[in-house]
């Protein structure tokens, strides 16, 4: 494999920094990997697909801005053996150089939904196209709350022991992110999928119960990593121990007297709203109810009343014969 760095040619070798603070997808990048799974699930019987990602570096944040798919198999038994054409990447990347030049090949996503085996060797392949590539796995059929996004860089890892260093992925926040003509596609596109009959109400209820569904996920996995460590499964992680003493130590006492005076003053402040909420829709149910009633007697009333005679005619006959003087 050879590829065309030069200035003239339809390839250049990108450059970016080593490891961004945080990436940032659009929903653009969501909608067409979502449209390539489904339209290779239909024709063939692959678990993923994998395309590249464009997009810019923006102090310290990547923001991934648009992507395509590329032809890519492998094989279920022997994860060594796989296939990525590199001309078609080329052609494509080309063509997306002349609409928008300031769309940089930053990495490669795939729809895992988990990381395999190969990914490095992957990763390793695509450097050549970007030399900090960044893998971000999206899940085109998420089974849990939360984002469907995963972002990951390689990084050289050092062994206590002495041995060799190997290659593995370190994460890397990610955020969805939209600009403004973006946001009002993307509004359009809910209107058919959100129920407009939903109030306010029940709607930012329904995202905080989202919500904390979403952190019970993230401390269950917290509690099977420190089960795992305390079972000798996994090595400890150094860093991942430093932020949980973080969470640890962000955490409130709640065993203060002011802390729990506070929280009793705020819960019976939000209770007595609820109170006062429910007393007021009970008068306004109640109000309507006799309203009813007597809109629905006043209706009888009129029905069973006798209905008005009609008054006679007392204006003189006009007599249509001739007169009997005329000759």
């Amino acid at each position: 494999f050879s590829s065309k760095n030069s200035e003239t040619g339809p390839f250049r070798l990108n450059t970016m920094p080593v490891h961004p603070d945080r990436v940032v997808v659009h929903p653009t990048v969501l909608l067409s990997v979502v449209d390539h799974f489904n339209r290779m699930a239909k024709v063939g019987s692959q678990k993923r697909v994998v395309g590249i990602l464009l997009g810019s570096w923006r102090r310290g944040v990547l923001d991934v801005s648009n992507c395509f798919a590329v032809p890519f198999d492998e094989d279920d038994k022997d994860s060594s053996v796989w296939f990525l054409d590199h001309n078609y990447l080329e052609n494509m990347y080309a063509m997306f150089r002349k609409v928008n030049a300031r769309e940089k090949i930053v990495g490669w996503y795939h729809t895992g939904p988990k990381l395999h085996r190969n990914d490095i060797e992957i990763d390793t392949f695509l450097r050549q196209y970007a030399p900090n590539s960044v893998l971000i796995i999206i899940d085109a059929k998420p089974k849990e709350v939360g984002l469907p996004t995963d972002a990951y860089v390689v990084v050289e890892e050092v062994h206590d022991d002495g041995s060799p260093t190997t290659k593995t992925f370190e994460h890397v926040t990610s955020e969805i992110g939209a600009e403004e003509a973006e946001e009002v596609g993307v509004e359009h596109l809910l209107r058919d999928i959100k129920d407009m009959s939903i109030g306010t109400l029940s709607q930012k209820i329904a995202i905080q119960v989202a919500s904390l569904k979403g952190l019970l996920e993230r401390l269950q996995a917290i509690q099977c990593y420190l089960d795992r460590v305390c079972k000798r499964e996994l090595p400890i992680n150094h860093q991942i121990m430093y932020h949980l003493q973080d969470i640890f130590n962000l955490l409130p006492n709640v065993s203060l007297e002011d802390f729990a005076r506070t929280m009793s003053i705020k819960t019976n402040d939000q209770l007595m709203i609820v109170y006062l909420a429910s007393l007021v829709r009970s008068v306004v149910t109640l109000h309507n109810l006799i309203s009813n009633k007597v809109a629905y007697r006043e209706a009888e009333t009129t029905k069973d009343a006798p209905p008005k005679e009609k008054e006679s005619d007392t204006r003189p006959p006009t007599s249509t014969g001739k007169n009997p003087n005329k000759s």
